[in-house]
């Protein structure tokens, strides 16, 4: 029997891939029995934060890393197509539907029995995957801090206001993607530069939710819409609120800032403000959300909020398959483990129970290859310094260099500039990543 502790995304994942291997799994999930302060519901892999798995593109970071891990079969990734909704050039999801599909997928499997209990203390005599995420809760958290003998981190992460789509003015506002790629997809609010300025100012000057620990930081990659306003005034022109590549239909320009909502169910009566996630108190969201043109009348769903998220010492404490060094038996997946997205989130599902697998055979440990993406994710885990680590994403600088001329980068430069150079280097990423895969997966069978 394996067990696995947290149904979220790399506990799913997990779950679904040893048991397809013929493995008894034992998956245990507090909710309903424990609250954390961003679920609300009981289902697996739900998705409190944003609705988006990321950029399609396939020569990007995560458009490889969903290569690999449809190649491997992911659960997580199949639910997501059956459920996606428009998103332009990303993979964004039917939050309920896809949760629903899951749980479905992991309830119905002979190999899983799912249990309802709050673990504090697992009985370590079974190989077991800690998949917690990053609201795991205080007894468990102090238990894994205990037996790695190594203090957990903390961060700070937020999440964006939902808000009814017919609530949106839509003689203001219009339907585009940025540079019209991927179709129509997001709804883009206008601002000239008085109203910018208008709702900085309101922005700013309004209430936000006590912190209870003040030594936490943010997460830089996910930061409260209102701390980058703080760093300056034009931060947001430059962040969420940028207006490049999208035209007016009414003016035919690039207005002077914009926010865009992307849809985030299947019907299309939900959106969510892209990059906005925040601290403000809830009466404050209302009041400064509807300075922004086209929200006057907003209607919402779901207020943002503010959480604090747990990570482990990984660089300390793991090894590139996600095995706990110091202890038999345990594996960490997820963003417990130091990995930040939904995305990233699964892939380590998957390649702990990669691992998992290969332990309960009696077979050596064989670490995914750094030529693929989700190998250089997990190598940099285990070898980052532990003097600055923080929560990672999967970018194609984790990735080892590419071999001396494989790309004619001064002729591409002259054909087609820096953007043709950064689509040949992912292109030949790709390629190599998918190639050190298959010969890994052949090796591993």
């Amino acid at each position: 029997m394996i067990h696995i502790i947290g149904a979220g995304l790399a506990g799913s994942e997990a779950a679904w891939q040893l048991a397809n291997r013929g493995h008894q799994v034992l998956l245990t999930e507090m909710r309903p029995l424990c609250h954390t302060a961003a679920h609300t519901t009981d289902q697996a892999a739900e998705m409190v934060c944003s609705n988006s798995f990321k950029s399609d593109d396939p020569n990007s970071a995560t458009g490889i890393l969903k290569a690999e891990m449809q190649r491997m079969d992911s659960l997580i990734l199949r639910c997501a197509e059956d459920t996606r909704v428009p998103a332009g050039n990303s993979l964004a999801v039917d939050r309920v539907a896809f949760s629903s599909a899951v749980t479905q997928a992991l309830r119905t499997h002979p190999n899983i029995r799912w249990e309802t209990a709050h673990a504090t203390d697992p009985d370590l005599n079974h190989p077991t995957i800690l998949a917690t995420g990053p609201l795991t809760s205080e007894p468990l958290t102090a238990w894994l801090s205990a037996i790695t003998g190594c203090g957990q981190l903390h961060f700070y992460d937020a999440i964006a206001p939902i808000v009814d789509r017919d609530s949106i003015d839509m003689d203001i506002a219009w339907m585009a993607a940025r540079y019209d790629k991927g179709g129509p997809d997001f709804i883009n609010c206008p601002l000239n530069k008085s109203q910018y300025e208008t709702f900085l100012d309101a922005l700013l000057a309004a209430e936000r939710a006590p912190l209870h620990d003040l030594d936490t930081p943010y997460f830089e990659a996910c930061l409260p819409i209102e701390v980058m306003a703080d760093r300056g005034r034009e931060t947001l022109r430059h962040g969420p609120m940028k207006p490049v590549g999208l035209d007016d239909p009414r003016t035919g320009h690039w207005p002077h800032a914009v926010v865009q909502l992307r849809q985030d169910t299947l019907a299309g009566e939900h959106f969510n403000l892209v990059g906005f996630q925040t601290r403000l108190k809830w009466g404050a969201q209302k009041e400064v959300f509807r300075f922004i043109p086209g929200l006057a009348q907003a209607e919402f769903a779901r207020f943002g909020s503010i959480h604090r998220n747990t990570y482990l010492q990984a660089p300390q404490v793991l090894d590139s398959t996600l095995h706990v060094k110091s202890v038999p038996n345990l594996w960490v997946a997820g963003q417990l483990s130091g990995v930040e997205g939904y995305l990233e989130s699964a892939a380590g599902g998957l390649a702990a129970a990669f691992a998992v697998n290969r332990a309960a055979r009696n077979l050596p440990a064989l670490p995914f290859p750094k030529e693929t993406v989700l190998g250089s994710l997990l190598h940099y885990l285990a070898h980052a310094s532990t003097k600055d680590f923080g929560p990672t994403n999967a970018m194609l600088g984790l990735l080892p260099p590419l071999p001396d001329g494989e790309i004619d980068i001064r002729g591409l430069k002259r054909s087609g500039g820096l953007r043709a150079v950064k689509a040949a280097k992912g292109a030949a990423h790709r390629q190599r990543a998918l190639a050190s895969l298959e010969a890994h997966l052949r090796e591993s069978n």
